[in-house]
């Protein structure tokens, strides 16, 4: 199954609290169990105007269909085709 990174602008990200992220994360969970197992949400990044999250899917529109029913923002999605670490270096 596709594995997406989803970058969404959020001004004053990293500034939100524990509260605030934990209100975002039910949000987010509460859209996926209607969506269904198809689509998992597997990490996110918070950054200073940013959030970065990793979700794996079958295809982009459920990615998107996810950010429109949650009120979140995906201004890009893109597909991960490589995962590389420092051992690919070996």
């Amino acid at each position: 199954m596709p594995k997406y990174v989803i970058e969404r602008e959020i001004p004053g990200a990293g500034s939100l609290t524990a509260e605030q992220l934990k209100g975002i994360s039910q949000t987010s969970c509460g859209v996926l169990r209607n969506l269904g197992p198809e689509i998992q949400w597997v990490q996110s990044y918070v950054t200073g105007d940013k959030i970065y999250c990793v979700y794996i899917a079958p295809n982009e529109a459920l990615i998107r269909e996810h950010a429109t029913q949650g009120g979140f923002p995906a201004n890009s999605v893109s597909e991960v085709m490589t995962v590389i670490d420092p051992t690919t270096a070996e």
